[in-house]
């Protein structure tokens, strides 16, 4: 496929439980990706993964799972594309290489590693209420901005 014609991978990192609250930021996060023609990648899971991977799959988009366990039955309802690895918490690099940026919602220990892992490969970061440990992350205040700044970064770096 050329690069022109390349659909954007975006991932969305989070933790594996959340607030409604949350839930529903990543909810939006997911349906606005969709609508841009981007493809949700994520670890699969609940909590953030399943709200963004639910937003998403409701505004026809597409969504990827890179999962921690063995079987694809694992992955949430929302999940188009299951990916097992079996490589538990080091699925996060997988997930990380396969997305042009991240969109980090909230998150604990497991988000921070797939922080530090894009920050060192030079991949974007779009921060919403996560882990505030580098200038390189950029804050957004909502869903939308953060889905802009995310698309903004990947068109800066072609």
């Amino acid at each position: 496929m050329s690069a022109l014609n390349q659909r954007l991978q975006i991932g969305v990192i989070g933790a594996g439980t959340c607030s409604p609250k949350t839930a529903a930021v990543a909810y939006e996060a997911g349906g606005l990706l969709a609508r841009s023609n981007a493809v949700l990648v994520c670890g699969g899971l609940g909590g953030v993964m399943e709200a963004a991977c639910q937003g998403a799959r409701d505004a026809g988009g597409t969504t990827v799972g890179i999962l921690p366990g063995f079987d694809t039955l694992d992955a949430n309802p929302y999940v188009d594309i299951a990916i097992p690895t079996g490589l538990s918490h080091a699925r996060n690099a997988l997930v990380v290489r396969a997305s042009m940026a991240l969109i980090a919602i909230e998150g604990l220990y497991g988000t921070l590693s797939e922080i530090a892992l894009a920050l060192k490969l030079g991949k974007p970061v779009i921060g919403l209420h996560t882990w505030n440990i580098s200038n390189d992350i950029v804050q957004a205040a909502n869903a939308a901005e953060a889905v802009a700044q995310a698309l903004l970064q990947i068109k800066q770096l072609r």
